[in-house]
């Protein structure tokens, strides 16, 4: 592991970067109270060729890894406006798809990845399984050459502006352990059968949030990912990326805070002096600048770790770690940069309280702090399970 980015990441930071700057915190906070979508700034991301940098060259990516998709989140986020639908489309659909999908399945959908043409929804959570995907209750029941889906989701991203959604269900039951074996489905958004409602939320941001209900609806068994009831390791292989690259989120959050916060603090001056000049206001925003690299670190291994073939263990324990450092970063940077502008801090000029939906979210989705201590409880440390 090198700690100095090459000259290939630092000109990848750089173009993203002005990308992200072109379009700016005003864009995206205007998109979203208005109910539009960041259609520009994906197509422009996705011209440039960054939403595929981790799909396989052969498939018309980049043929990077998850560290570079990871730059390209973190770069946006950086500049005021986050894509969350990096998170769920290239980072764990095409993931799963490249690992798990039959040759077919790979010329269809990963160019399109790579392109940005494609958006895909992951769709796992559900109202009664919360974080125990063997309790998943969605079923795919097998009907000659087509599988027939029923059951629910819940909070399931960007459903309104994707093409197809990854569905994970249940095609049977472990006899040994009673648990649900699980199987993913390429299922098109627009299916007969499926329902979907919003789900309203405090949060100022393009993307919606849904409930989505499937009623008998008929899958091609070609639609099938890999192997029927091996979808548990699939969905890990998936799940990995969305922890590294929710992190890079958070890191991107952190740095936008920070940096609002420091340039006010050299700026605004109180008794002759620039605020920043006294230690109540700079020692706070010192304190989480260390916390923010430190966190930041952690989701460059973690990225690392996964693209370079560490055990799945590894990969884990860095991904968990990095995904709930870096959230507890962002909510704590930019709460302290909404303190340093004092009442401008709720302005809507600056920026700031717009911000605070998403950041806080963070630290819930897509896994929560709770279950991640609950991870590193028993797995980093060999205590007993909790649950």
């Amino acid at each position: 592991m090198d700690f100095v980015e090459s000259d290939e990441h630092v000109m990848l930071r750089e173009a993203v970067s002005q990308i992200g700057a072109k379009f700016g915190h005003e864009y995206y906070v205007s998109k979203a109270k208005a109910g539009e979508k960041s259609d520009e700034l994906w197509d422009a991301v996705g011209e440039a060729g960054f939403l595929g940098v981790s799909v396989p060259s052969e498939y018309g990516g980049g043929g990077m890894g998850i560290y570079e998709l990871a730059i390209v989140e973190e770069e946006l986020a950086a500049k005021g406006c986050p894509l969350l639908m990096i998170v769920v489309s290239p980072a764990i659909c095409a993931t799963v798809i490249s690992q798990f999908g039959t040759e077919d399945q790979k010329r269809e959908w990963l160019p399109r990845f790579a392109s940005g043409e494609l958006k895909m929804s992951f769709a796992i959570t559900e109202p009664d399984a919360g974080s125990n995907s063997h309790k998943l209750s969605t079923t795919a029941t097998k009907d000659g050459d087509i599988y027939r889906l029923n059951g629910t989701k819940y909070y399931i991203s960007g459903v309104d502006e994707a093409d197809a959604i990854l569905v994970v269900t249940r095609t049977g039951i472990d006899e040994k352990t009673g648990k649900g074996m699980l199987s993913l489905f390429i299922v098109d958004a627009d299916a007969p059968g499926i329902e979907r409602s919003v789900i309203p939320v405090e949060i100022t941001a393009p993307e919606n949030q849904f409930t989505l209900f499937f009623d008998n609806v008929e899958v091609p068994a070609n639609r099938l990912i890999g192997t029927e009831h091996d979808g548990l390791r699939q969905v890990f292989m998936g799940l990995n990326p969305e922890r590294i690259l929710s992190a890079a989120l958070s890191s991107g959050v952190s740095r936008y805070a920070l940096d609002k916060a420091s340039l006010y603090a050299r700026e605004r001056k109180v008794w002759g002096v620039p605020i920043g000049a006294h230690q109540g206001i700079s020692h706070p925003l010192a304190k989480l600048k260390v916390e923010a690299e430190l966190a930041r670190l952690m989701m460059q291994k973690a990225a690392w770790l996964f693209d370079t073939g560490g055990s799945p263990q590894q990969a884990g324990e860095a991904a968990n770690m990095a995904k709930y450092a870096a959230a507890e970063a962002a909510i704590a940077c930019l709460d302290q940069a909404i303190q340093t502008h004092g009442g401008n801090g709720m302005s809507s000029e600056y920026g700031l309280m717009s911000y605070f939906g998403s950041a806080r979210l963070l630290r819930i989705a897509p896994v929560s702090r709770e279950m991640i201590l609950n991870f590193v409880a028993q797995h980093s440390l060999g205590l007993p399970h909790s649950y």
